[in-house]
């Protein structure tokens, strides 16, 4: 798969796993996990990205003694998932369009 895509549509499943409610590292992981394998060192670099592209914010809470980061979407995170399901249903089209040739000869 294009790289390019793939880091897109892996932005796009993190900020829908906390889309409902903020979320933590490994519960983000544990979230995906029915979807998507996701290392924990891919999930912190897309985590940085969306926070410096704003579309996320954190926050330290302590938990069972120790500091957990949190991670809340924000209005720029929404418009992103917003955006993605626009671009889907283009990217749908273009892939029925490539694959027509295969459904009519069969």
């Amino acid at each position: 798969m294009d790289i390019q895509l793939k880091r897109g549509l892996l932005d796009v499943c993190v900020l829908a796993a906390i889309k409902n409610e903020d979320s933590y590292g490994y519960k983000i992981i544990k979230d995906l996990k029915p979807y998507l394998e996701l290392s924990e060192s891919t999930l912190y670099t897309i985590l940085k990205r969306l926070e410096a592209a704003d579309m996320l914010t954190v926050q330290s809470m302590e938990h069972e003694g120790r500091l957990r980061k949190y991670y809340h979407i924000t209005r720029q995170g929404s418009k992103r998932i917003d955006d993605f399901k626009e671009d889907w249903k283009e990217i749908l089209s273009i892939y029925r369009f490539i694959t027509r040739e295969e459904t009519d000869h069969e």
